[in-house]
């Protein structure tokens, strides 16, 4: 009975705790077996935020940077389709996957008032899998943030990379879109 004279107490069902999936029962870091799962069309798109400074961004012209080390831009999205094909090799628990698609967009969006801009890298991937394509994808956006930063570095080291998510991914148990 309760403290105030009333039924009986029931205790509230609670969802399960969610589980770490890399996690085994001994607390040991491990593969999660796919093997048994049939494979199938997998996407994702992430997003990495980088803003430039002003000294950076008035270099900025018809889509582009041009710097002693070459095209930033076109530099950055040849790294991010490199990321996203060596993740497996980067990420200790990913599984190699063939990628059928991986694409790197560059978009600027328009300048602050102090002159700066921040510049949306786009990766979008997809397999045909028995696992998600998540980490080529954010990978792809994590590797051409890091190379704008790279290449960018002669002229200020200002550059800050803000934000790299996961946008969408569809495939497998379930889709996911962003708020």
């Amino acid at each position: 009975m309760n403290s105030r004279g009333g039924g009986p107490i029931v205790q509230a069902q609670m969802a399960p705790e969610p589980t770490l999936s890399h996690i085994d029962s001994g607390n040991r870091p491990q593969m999660v077996d796919v093997g048994g799962k049939p494979a199938s069309v997998r996407t994702a798109h992430a997003i990495a935020v980088v803003a430039l400074p002003p000294a950076l961004a008035q270099r900025l012209e018809a889509g582009e940077i041009a710097t002693p080390k070459g095209p930033v831009f076109q530099a950055a999205i040849l790294a991010g389709i490199m990321g996203a094909k060596r993740t497996a090799e980067l990420i200790p628990l990913c599984h190699p996957l063939a990628l059928d698609d991986c694409r790197v967009e560059i978009e600027t969006r328009p300048p602050g008032a102090d002159g700066s801009v921040e510049v949306e890298i786009h990766c979008r991937a997809r397999t045909q899998a028995r696992t998600g394509v998540e980490m080529e994808a954010l990978t792809g956006a994590s590797v051409a943030a890091l190379t704008l930063y790279d290449m960018g570095k002669s002229v200020t080291h200002g550059i800050v990379i803000r934000e790299i998510r996961l946008l969408e991914k569809t495939g497998g148990k379930r889709d996911y879109r962003a708020p």
